[in-house]
């Protein structure tokens, strides 16, 4: 496994999670501080997923209707039929603004984030039965570039995940080098590095989450199987975030933009306590 630091990757310091969580174990927190990630089963309750489920296959149409309207039934990772992803459901649903701020899923990011968390990204992935291809080693930070680095992705899985249809392997420690230079794989998405020796897989049942840092690389296999995988995906980034803009390849960064629009990046804790998210 080859890797280099992000250009804009200085001075990076892990900042480990608190030893004494309240809603996680210690060792949950442990295997996060190691590892950068670990799996956390029945987060959520079944009617809430049915509700999820219910809300999100509406909106998710509507995206797999616009792919077949595009040349090649295609746009950048998406993929008519085979992979579709389906961004800022907060936006257009009171429920799933309620489920993003979840005080299960909110004391989970106490524990890992801090006292004073905002929902920073929310999409829907679903991965049809598809064709083989390859899937690109990628951090989340590696898209958008996010400081503080660290912050937090609750990988809500709506069908039982498994290894045939397509659940999250992730580059166990990798995450304490901070962000990695990525490059672009047309048109597969960006990538850190091509192969990991020591990935491990993570299924998990519907209802249950993976939650890894922003920094931990990680991919999602094919779906080889006749059923649709489904998974709500929910990033969590510490109050005052800010996203660095600019070519890395240029220089520093240019600018800074705060991760403050309200419609869909509102606070889930305030002071170590969950927070109602306002209406639509």
């Amino acid at each position: 496994m080859n890797f280099r630091p992000h250009p804009w990757n200085q001075d990076f310091a892990w900042q480990p999670a608190t030893s004494t969580p309240a809603a996680l174990t210690p060792e949950q927190t442990e295997e996060f501080n190691r590892q950068g990630f670990f799996v956390v089963e029945d987060l959520l309750d079944a009617d809430t997923i049915a509700a999820v489920i219910e809300e999100v296959d509406a909106i998710e149409a509507e995206t797999e209707a616009g792919l077949r309207q595009i040349e090649g039934e295609r746009l950048m990772i998406a993929e008519a039929g085979a992979i579709t992803f389906t961004p800022h459901l907060v936006a257009r649903s009171n429920l799933l603004r309620q489920v993003a701020a979840d005080p299960r899923i909110a004391a989970v990011c106490i524990d890992l984030v801090g006292p004073d968390v905002n929902l920073y990204w929310d999409q829907a992935v679903y991965k049809k039965p598809e064709k083989p291809r390859r899937f690109p080693w990628h951090q989340d930070n590696g898209y958008t570039f996010i400081e503080p680095q660290q912050y937090l992705t609750v990988w809500l899985s709506l069908t039982d995940t498994t290894v045939d249809n397509g659940c999250p392997w992730v580059a166990p420690g990798v995450h304490l080098h901070g962000t990695l230079a990525h490059t672009y794989v047309d048109p597969l998405g960006f990538e850190c590095f091509e192969q990991c020796e020591t990935a491990a897989p993570a299924p998990v049942r519907a209802g249950g989450a993976v939650v890894f840092s922003s920094l931990t690389p990680h991919l999602t296999g094919p779906n080889i199987t006749n059923e649709v995988r489904k998974a709500y995906i929910l990033q969590y980034a510490p109050d005052g975030a800010e996203l660095l803009t600019g070519d890395p390849a240029q220089g520093p960064p240019t600018g800074r933009v705060p991760c403050n629009a309200p419609e869909r990046q509102y606070p889930v804790a305030r002071l170590g306590r969950p927070v109602t998210p306002p209406r639509i």
